[in-house]
């Protein structure tokens, strides 16, 4: 269990510069803290910033970390420091005492601002060493790890007792190890045929499967701390794996939203409906330009009405969520700058992912799609994947066809040109938007608030270009606002 930082207040910390300065002990207690996997507090004093990662996740990424000069300082409590030097048996270090602070006096220490420094030296990108304990494992052992995974979730289901603590970290390490199993296992159905490829790959879409509907059951039930779940994902050693399993909860945790907000009253869709002209048909107008403005409507956007998830839709998607990501490569970045944009690379994910589940898998199509399509951005010509080149052809081959909806719930209206954008494509492409600028390992850039990424993302992508789905956005907003009163 990683520590809480709320729960170490007003417990002395000591510098791990001073701990480890020691010949003496020094290997003796980096061998405990490994093995042990010791939580390191980081300290960005100029950005306020503190965090709790494991000694080991730290170790694996710079054996010397803590002789790191930029803002970060590492620390660890007098219990943990108290607890290694009991293990080593080594006589207890005696420290200045300029060494000893506590966390809250880091709280409020009020420093200059410094040069940035990045949180990539604490962090691995890309996939980490998290991945490459996977790749160690048999085939066998990947799958068994997801199907005790699943037990694991549904012995939560079943208790009695619903300690959220407890569930957030099942839902968390859940989706890592899924997320970096099925990375693993599809890089090497790649180097195989596609029949056989499928048959290797049946067990890999059975356990996952299950493992999906326990998470989704779990996720629908319960509302996850921000704090707490964003603390746990930062166990996780590797960029991309963060982002992967953030996307996931987020993105299943706001399909559960949608529904309640959807099925709990007509009212929330009669308000829309009223407020549809003054407040969306402009934005709406941008996409459907063939269409008579007076008969855009929520009709209109949604193809056959907007209502609620089907219950079968529920898991397929959020198992499309889940491997979004799974062709992308270690070294891809993205909203950062354009020091690491390549827009050839980065959109080569998506083609590798999209044709890696639909060719080399049993997902269902649904799944495969949502990675192939989770950046069109409603064909804006920053957008880029899948669909647009199958519309090209499509209206060629039907050249009276026109999409007169921007929604559909099913892929066959999409498919046959009926409506522009795929009910959970469109809702990964703000949650994926989303995550990337909130981030608290952006490589480029300062990680944005939850506040300050909407009102980006609202100017740049619906009021200068009708990138994302505006009612989706807002209704999006008002989940992210309902989190933070939690």
């Amino acid at each position: 269990m990683v520590h809480d930082i709320r729960m170490a207040e007003k417990k002395s910390i000591f510098s791990l510069q001073k701990v480890l300065s020691v010949p003496e002990t020094s290997n003796a207690y980096v061998k405990i803290m490994i093995q042990e996997e010791i939580p390191v507090l980081c300290v960005n004093r100029s950005e306020q910033k503190k965090r709790f990662i494991s000694f080991k996740t730290l170790f694996n990424n710079n054996e010397r970390f803590w002789m790191h000069r930029g803002n970060w300082e590492f620390f660890i409590t007098e219990e943990d420091k108290a607890k290694i030097e009991g293990k080593t048996g080594k006589e207890p270090i005696v420290l200045e005492t300029e060494t000893i602070e506590t966390i809250e006096t880091i709280e409020t220490i009020n420093t200059e601002k410094h040069e940035e420094d990045s949180i990539e030296s604490i962090v691995s990108v890309g996939y980490g060493t998290d991945a490459d304990a996977i790749d160690a494992m048999t085939e066998a052992e990947k799958i068994k790890k997801i199907e005790t995974d699943k037990e694991w979730l549904n012995e939560l289901i079943a208790s009695k007792t619903k300690d959220p603590e407890a569930i957030t970290e099942a839902l968390v390490d859940t989706t890592r190890d899924a997320a970096l199993i099925n990375h693993a296992i599809l890089m090497g159905a790649m180097q195989i045929a596609d029949d056989e490829a499928k048959k290797m790959t049946q067990d890999l879409v059975n356990t996952t499967t299950g493992m999906v509907r326990a998470s989704t059951q779990l996720i629908s039930e319960n509302i996850m701390s921000d704090e707490l779940m964003n603390t746990l994902v930062e166990k996780s050693n590797g960029t991309i794996v963060q982002h992967m399993t953030r996307v996931y909860l987020t993105g299943t945790s706001f399909l559960a939203f949608y529904n309640k907000l959807v099925s709990s009253s007509s009212s929330v869709i009669n308000k829309l409906r009223i407020s549809f002209t003054s407040r969306y048909r402009e934005f709406y107008k941008n996409l459907l330009t063939h269409v008579d403005p007076d008969d855009i409507n929520l009709e209109r956007v949604f193809y056959k009405g907007m209502r609620a998830i089907k219950p079968d839709d529920f898991p397929l998607w959020a198992t499309g969520f889940l491997i979004h990501d799974i062709g992308k490569a270690n070294s891809i970045e993205y909203h950062e700058g354009t020091e690491a944009y390549n827009r050839d690379i980065v959109t080569e994910h998506v083609k590798l992912g999209y044709s890696s589940i639909l060719s080399k898998t049993n997902y269902p199509r649904e799944a495969s799609l949502i990675c192939g399509y989770h950046h069109e951005y409603y064909g804006d010509d920053s957008g880029y994947g899948y669909f647009r080149p199958y519309l090209n052809r499509f209206k060629k081959e039907h050249p009276n066809a026109r999409p007169n909806h921007c929604i559909a719930f099913e892929l066959e209206p999409m498919l046959n040109c009926l409506a522009l954008g795929y009910f959970p494509a469109k809702v990964l492409e703000i949650i994926d938007v989303f995550d990337s600028v909130t981030d608290p390992q952006r490589k480029y850039h300062k990680a944005m608030t939850p506040d300050e990424a909407l009102e980006m993302m609202r100017e740049e992508f619906l009021v200068k270009h009708v990138k994302l789905d505006p009612i989706l956005f807002d209704i999006f907003a008002a989940y992210i606002q309902q989190k933070k009163q939690t």
